[in-house]
């Protein structure tokens, strides 16, 4: 519990305002009614993430301390009012061509405006988060990884995962196929966005790259041996720059659906800020609960089941160009991913611990 202390205050606070908030504009119906969209979307960001924090957790059980903290102060800041305010006003002021200051007014005095102008470029939105996810999607799967889930299914997959830019070129084929699902006058824009959800990813990999890079020469110049230095090399970079605007890209890819599915709930932009921030409050803290549990470690497929369900969230992304997709079947999609997942791990455990207990010799080499 002590995980998620401050997250149960923030959330107290967060529904507090929204309490005034309805109150000061409709009186005693609007309280009730602004507090109980203000849970629905709390609810929902949480269901639509899990997903996300199980990635997360993979990625920064490697960070130290200081990565760590920095992920839990200046990434929710982030996550928060960058990602659940800010960067919605940022593009409705662009593809608007209005001032930051006008769009703030438009949010808080005409927000069915405001909505209307954001869900406008729903699709660019979503090739652009959706490229991004599939691509995290797709390396995983291409991966040759020594854990396979469908091992029928991912030991072939990681076959075509040993040819050069195998899931790029995948990423893309979708992305052309998702263009027939448009109009013909937003195929330009679409296609730009898929692209820059392309490029980012890869941005963030070949930066990534180079730096570790640097640093496996400068540790070989110590003299440090090939099989240690790749070793540090890879600890270092979860825990250093890169690996934190990844996260900060990848969660700003989840919380895409998110904020457009919020608006089909309410057009108030402070109810869907405060909702959506106690999600991803309680997201960042189930992220650093499962790194300290080592839940990861202890339900092996876990992670399998979290990238799964973020292909299904980038397709889902691409197919809503051209048809509605409830908010309930994503959360559910994921949801259903990740309960697999978590059924499948605890029968290895317990084959497992059945194998240990029929053959002596391996119980006793486990508890070496």
């Amino acid at each position: 519990m002590r995980h998620f202390y401050l997250d149960f205050i923030f959330t107290a606070i967060a529904l507090a305002v929204a309490a005034w908030w309805g109150y000061s504009h409709s009186g005693m119906s609007g309280l009730i009614s602004t507090l109980s969209i203000t849970a629905i979307l709390a609810v929902m960001e949480i269901s639509l993430s899990f997903d996300n924090a199980v990635v997360n957790a993979s990625v920064l059980k490697g960070w130290d301390d200081f990565w760590k903290m920095i992920f839990l102060t200046v990434g929710i800041l982030v996550a928060v009012f960058g990602m659940r305010l800010v960067f919605p006003i940022v593009i409705v002021a662009v593809t608007a061509d209005l001032g930051m200051m006008q769009v703030i007014d438009l949010a808080l005095n005409d927000p069915k405006q405001y909505s209307a102008k954001l869900l406008a470029h729903h699709a660019e939105i979503s090739a652009f988060g959706g490229m991004f996810l599939l691509l995290v999607f797709l390396n995983f799967v291409f991966d040759d990884k020594e854990v396979h889930w469908f091992d029928w299914l991912e030991s072939r997959l990681a076959k075509f995962g040993q040819v050069d830019a195998m899931s790029v070129f995948v990423a893309l084929v979708i992305l052309m196929i998702s263009l027939t699902w448009v109009q013909p006058d937003q195929s330009a824009a679409v296609l730009i966005a898929g692209v820059w959800g392309i490029l980012i990813y890869l941005g963030v990999q070949v930066i990534s790259g180079m730096l570790e890079g640097d640093l496996e020469e400068e540790l070989e110049g110590e003299g440090s041996s090939a099989g240690s230095t790749g070793a540090a090399g890879s600890a270092i970079m979860k825990g250093g720059i890169i690996g934190f605007l990844y996260l900060e890209v990848l969660d700003a890819s989840f919380s895409f659906d998110g904020v457009i599915g919020a608006f089909a709930i309410t057009n108030d932009v402070i109810v869907i800020m405060l909702g959506l921030a106690i999600g991803a409050m309680f997201v960042r803290s189930m992220t650093i609960f499962l790194v300290d549990k080592g839940t990861l470690d202890e339900f092996i497929y876990l992670e399998h089941g979290a990238h799964y369900a973020i292909g299904a969230l980038a397709l889902i992304m691409l197919i809503s160009m051209k048809f509605h997709v409830p908010e309930l079947i994503t959360g559910l999609i994921g949801i259903a991913f990740i309960g697999w997942a978590l059924l499948a791990s605890l029968k290895h455990r317990r084959q497992e611990a059945l194998k240990a207990t029929n053959d002596p010799d391996l119980k006793t080499r486990q508890l070496d």
